[in-house]
C-alpha cells in the first residue's frame, strides 16, 4: 500500500508535522507513566483501525519493558487480569472519549470518577488530551493510507 501523502515531505507538511510530533512530545513527558501512555494510545488506535499506530504504540510499549502478554490483551483488557484498577480506569476514559459518537454524552460521570480516583486532575488532564491527539492523528494516518509495519522505537523523538 502507497500513502496518499506523505508528512514528512512538500512544502507545508514538513512544518505542520513537525507540530504535531512536538505535541506528542510534550505528551509523552507528562504526568502519566509512560506504560500508561502507551496503552491508552495502543487501545485508540485499535479501536479506530490506525495500523500505524497500532504498529507504533506496540513496538513503543514493548521497549519501554512492557510484557507481550500485557500487549496482546490491551483489546480485551475488561477480561484481562493483568491490569492495574489505575490502568484499567485509564483504558475505559479512553474507549469512551474514542467512542463518542456511540455516546452523546463523552466521557461518563461513573467512568470519569473511577478514572479520578486513580489519576490526579494533572493527570487527568494529560489523559484527555492524549486520547485526543490519538483520536486525531489515527484519523489522519487512516485517511491517507499511511503503511504501517516498519516503524522503530524512538523514531519520532
Amino acid at each position: 500500500m502507497d500513502a496518499r501523502v506523505t508528512f514528512t515531505t512538500g512544502p507545508d507538511a514538513p512544518k505542520s508535522f513537525k507540530y504535531l510530533m512536538a505535541a506528542g512530545q510534550a505528551l509523552k513527558e507528562g504526568p502519566l507513566p509512560t506504560v500508561t501512555q502507551e496503552l491508552v494510545a495502543l487501545r485508540v488506535s485499535q479501536i479506530n483501525g490506525c495500523a500505524v499506530c497500532i504498529d507504533m504504540h506496540t513496538k513503543e510499549a514493548t521497549a519501554a519493558g512492557e510484557s507481550a502478554v500485557r500487549v496482546h490483551l490491551v483489546a480485551g483488557w475488561r477480561e484481562a487480569t493483568v491490569f492495574t484498577e489505575a490502568e484499567r480506569a485509564a483504558l475505559e476514559l479512553a474507549e469512551e472519549g474514542t467512542r463518542v459518537a456511540d455516546a452523546a454524552e463523552g466521557i461518563s460521570d461513573a467512568v470519569w470518577a473511577r478514572a479520578a480516583a486513580h489519576h490526579d486532575e494533572e493527570q487527568l488532564t494529560a489523559l484527555v488530551i492524549l486520547v485526543s491527539f490519538m483520536n486525531m492523528v489515527n484519523r489522519l494516518n487512516v485517511l491517507t493510507r499511511q503503511p504501517a509495519g516498519d516503524y522503530e522505537p524512538g523514531q519520532y523523538q
